[in-house]
């Protein structure tokens, strides 16, 4: 099924003014099958915090010669964290880091001294024994990878992630990105298409506020519902705001405004009106006005974590469960907790037996 939008529908919505917000947003959630908001109880590993990339709002790379730098965790200090996270009830193991790290020498050898010669193989074995030896389910995020990697990875992921950010190639020319190869959006599509040739199920957004234009936005979230239409595999799509952080190369950038993010995330709803593709907003990235988009069709809050920060913006701290439940239910919805993966993709179609059946053990205990 393909959506009835084209560009110049989308471009109408991200430009609306006044009262035709008001109706756009109506129209949005209209489309809701019920009132459940979910979301996914996690703890947020990095891996390590060197990236190849160098984005000019990026608060998470560290230079291998920082002294609090995450080089690279033992499979030991991994196993201690996610025996910790089982002790609060969390079901999912994000792992993120730097894409490409073992292009730095620190990395390679500290990956050899573990007695590894890549990156990759050193993730598949910490998702391998995050499902052997803990009852959580891993999800890895950590850029681009060839076909022939994220094949492997699928073994071993419920379900995986990259934000597009943008289809735009203008936006290597700006601050954002004109230091970072993995963000070419050529790239990035490419990943995404490979992740739905392998029946990945699979996580995606884009970025607002670094410098894109409405026309960037609108062809942007098309880029994605193409790939949907094409492959299926897109479980949610996040609307990721930009904010600025003391000592990034962007800290004076102007933060994208509440009636941005409100147009965008009404335009993502009507744009996958006629799917059960999730629309989510990083709630700990909109503490005061993320109810609002539940009024534009958002129905998934991401992952929380009650145990670790967002190292991705470690200024802006996750709510509490309680404090999400409140906010949830102040705004008429009911908060539920999900898997990392979505029960659509609980099948032999697209897990296999080792993961479906330690889903099945989760479910049980849920």
């Amino acid at each position: 099924m393909t959506s009835n939008l084209t560009k110049e529908d989308i471009l109408q919505i991200l430009n609306a003014t006044d009262s035709e917000i008001i109706k756009y947003m109506s129209e949005a959630v209209k489309y809701r099958e019920n009132n459940l908001i979910t979301y996914s109880k996690n703890i947020f590993i990095p891996l390590t915090e060197i990236c190849r990339n160098d984005c000019g709002y990026c608060n998470f790379k560290k230079h291998p010669d920082d002294p609090d730098v995450i080089l690279l965790k033992s499979k030991e200090e991994v196993l201690n964290d996610l025996k910790e996270a089982e002790k609060y009830g969390c079901k999912e193991a994000l792992f993120t880091f730097g894409e490409d790290a073992d292009e730095e020498e620190a990395v390679r050898l500290k990956l050899a001294e573990y007695g590894y010669e890549k990156m990759v193989d050193y993730v598949v074995d910490i998702c391998q024994m995050t499902l052997d030896e803990t009852s959580l389910l891993p999800h890895t995020n950590g850029g681009n990878y060839s076909y022939e990697d994220l094949k492997r990875l699928k073994e071993v992921n419920a379900s995986m992630g990259l934000m597009l950010e943008n289809s735009s190639s203008r936006l290597m020319e700006l601050p954002a990105h004109n230091k970072s190869p993995g963000k070419d959006p050529k790239i990035r599509l490419q990943t995404i298409e490979n992740a739905g040739k392998l029946k990945i199920p699979y996580t995606t957004g884009i970025l607002i506020g670094i410098g894109e234009t409405h026309e960037e936005v609108a062809e942007s979230l098309l880029a994605i519902r193409d790939l949907y239409d094409k492959y299926g595999h897109i479980q949610e799509v996040i609307i990721q705001n930009f904010t600025p952080i003391p000592g990034i190369e962007m800290e004076d950038w102007p933060e994208p405004s509440l009636l941005d993010m409100i147009r965008t995330v009404t335009a993502a709803r009507l744009l996958f009106k006629d799917t059960d593709v999730s629309i989510q907003v990083p709630p700990n990235l909109n503490r005061a006005t993320a109810q609002t988009f539940l009024s534009c069709g958002a129905d998934d809050w991401g992952g929380v974590s009650p145990i670790s920060p967002d190292y991705v913006n470690i200024t802006s701290p996750w709510p509490g469960i309680d404090e999400l439940k409140k906010l949830t239910e102040d705004d008429g919805f009911k908060l539920i907790e999900r898997l990392c993966v979505y029960d659509k993709y609980v099948n032999k179609e697209w897990l296999n037996d080792i993961l479906l059946e330690k889903i099945s053990n989760l479910s049980e205990h849920q």
